[in-house]
């Protein structure tokens, strides 16, 4: 009888073993992967999305002056109350805070396919709902946009965590930074078609809104939905595609601990960029580490894991308090190009030219600073690494930004310098954390905690933009129009700094597989054979 036991045992352990090598050379074959068609297609299918978000958040900036032109013609000189603008650009990101988290836990629980293309699908209703939208004596218009983008806001914050994920789980090791760069470049392009859709439909409407009333610019009301409903359709054209992408193995291996079948996909997607993973089959499901709060805290609790997720998180906080920043400027900017609002004409002609000089001046910054940042980084992302790149952007940010808060009063005098440093720091944004903040959390933590921790990670910086936005709202006209500004970008330099000395918290991830920087040990990874067949409902 012990004799049996002992030859029972040593077949486990090698089964144990042969599932252990199985699971590396599946990994191995998708980190040492040929760039291909299917890293292309995934970097397309994600970036879409990044490239509607970015068209839908940046659409409101000039879409609110057109709808305070319209609602608020009679009053308020024709533009929207500080309250009514502070509603309508905050609800995106209050949106987008509770999609991050939602989204990033439920993908760790359903898998990344399931969820994938539903946020996408709320993106599209929020859109359209907006774009149609009307008001009446009970509700204001005012008041069902900031609804329809807070519902938005959850779209797009779901995109977040699911696109990190799914990119970085397909991307060979070599190039993963720069597939995780591509698609996070798409906002760069959403933002400049947002300011270029908005050029083409006021210029199209042209004649319409010289020949409107003074009092009642309706035509203008025909502008701002074009331009916000228009952002629905790159969305619709992605749809079909994440639907029909398939599950990434290291999710069905590490997180279904289905070994076998994502052997079997890799094969699959590797050669034709397909799957043949079938959802409603059951499976036997290996003995590793699996999800819960409590595995999560054990997980987290120790300070080389816990230290990484704080310094993803405040990295990301401390950007985005200052991100804003830049938004502060932009009227003093667009002005100082000579894109600002007319003083001379009449009603309807400084209507056009306003709305005109805002879309043609944000075309000229999107261009300036913004574009260049993301493509500097997608050249340096992989050999210079993710760490230094923080490094340096939020060091020039520090700079930057104290130069533009001390000085600040001496440069609005000499708008040439300031225009300088304004794009200068939209270069270091983009050629610095803005992009490594969103690549990082896709990279160092375990499969079965990636897309929450992921989603952690953004939600910290999106309540960082928040705090940012009503902190401007409240300080920025203290003793006099636009008075603070200078010390609210002193203080967004001293966020820079945090972010920098918060930099030392996470690990270089250039040339690692995710395994390597997950923490765990991989060698033994799976502890026994398949436990007995299970069916999914």
């Amino acid at each position: 009888m012990a004799t049996f036991d002992k030859e029972a045992n040593s077949d486990n352990g090698n089964a144990v073993l042969d599932l252990n090598a199985q699971r590396r050379a599946a990994l191995a074959e998708v980190d040492n992967a040929k760039f291909g068609w299917f890293h292309v297609r995934a970097c397309m299918v994600a970036g879409v999305g990044f490239y509607t978000d970015a068209y839908d958040i940046f659409a409101i900036n000039i879409a609110s002056t057109m709808i305070g032109q319209v609602y608020n013609a009679s009053n308020h000189a024709g533009k929207l109350t500080a309250n009514q603008d502070l509603g309508l650009k905050i609800a995106t990101p209050v949106g987008t805070l509770c999609g991050q988290l939602l989204f990033g836990y439920l993908a760790d629980v359903f898998g990344r396919k399931r969820m994938y293309g539903i946020e996408l699908m709320v993106i599209i209703v929020a859109t359209v709902g907006q774009a149609v939208a009307g008001h009446g004596p009970a509700i204001s218009i005012i008041g069902v946009l900031v609804f329809w983008r807070f519902l938005m806001g959850l779209g797009i914050g779901g995109d977040y965590p699911l696109s990190a994920t799914i990119t970085s789980e397909y991307a060979a090791t070599r190039i993963r930074g720069r597939m995780m760069t591509a698609v996070f470049a798409s906002q760069g392009w959403g933002q400049l078609s947002a300011a270029i859709v908005s050029l083409v439909v006021i210029t199209a409407f042209k004649k319409q809104i010289l020949a409107d009333p003074s009092y009642y610019p309706h035509h203008i009301d025909f502008c701002w939905r074009l331009l916000i409903g228009l952002g629905a359709v790159p969305g619709g054209v992605a749809l079909y595609f994440r639907l029909t992408l398939p599950e990434t193995p290291r999710f069905t291996m590490d997180v279904e601990r289905n070994v076998k079948q994502a052997s079997t996909d890799v094969d699959a997607f590797l050669t034709t960029g397909g799957y043949v993973h079938d959802y409603e089959a059951g499976h036997a499901q290996v003995d590793a580490p699996v999800a819960s709060r409590r595995d999560f805290f054990a997980h987290f609790s120790k300070w080389e894991n816990g230290k990484v997720l704080l310094g993803t998180s405040y990295t990301w906080f401390a950007l985005d308090v200052a991100f804003y920043g830049l938004g502060l400027n932009s009227s003093i900017i667009l002005q100082a190009i000579g894109f600002g609002s007319p003083s001379v004409g009449t009603a309807q002609m400084k209507r056009y030219i306003t709305l005109h000089n805002v879309s043609v001046g944000n075309i000229i910054l999107s261009v300036a600073g913004l574009i260049p940042g993301y493509w500097v980084s997608f050249l340096l992302i992989d050999s210079w690494g993710r760490k230094p790149i923080q490094l340096l952007g939020f060091t020039m940010l520090t700079i930057l930004l104290c130069i533009m808060g001390f000085a600040y009063h001496v440069l609005v005098k000499h708008v040439a310098g300031f225009v300088v440093l304004y794009c200068l720091t939209n270069f270091f944004q983009n050629f610095g954390p803005n992009t490594t903040t969103f690549i990082v959390p896709g990279e160092v933590f375990p499969t079965r905690y990636r897309s929450t921790a992921h989603g952690i990670s953004a939600a910290s910086g999106k309540f960082g933009a928040i705090i940012a936005q009503v902190m401007a709202f409240k300080l920025k006209d203290r003793g006099g129009t636009n008075n603070w500004i200078n010390h609210i970008l002193e203080i967004f330099a001293l966020f820079m700094l945090t972010g920098l000395l918060a930099t030392i918290l996470i690990p270089e991830t250039k040339g690692k597989s995710l395994e390597e920087l997950s923490g765990e040990d991989q060698d033994n990874f799976i502890k026994s054979t398949p436990k007995p067949i299970i069916s999914r409902t």
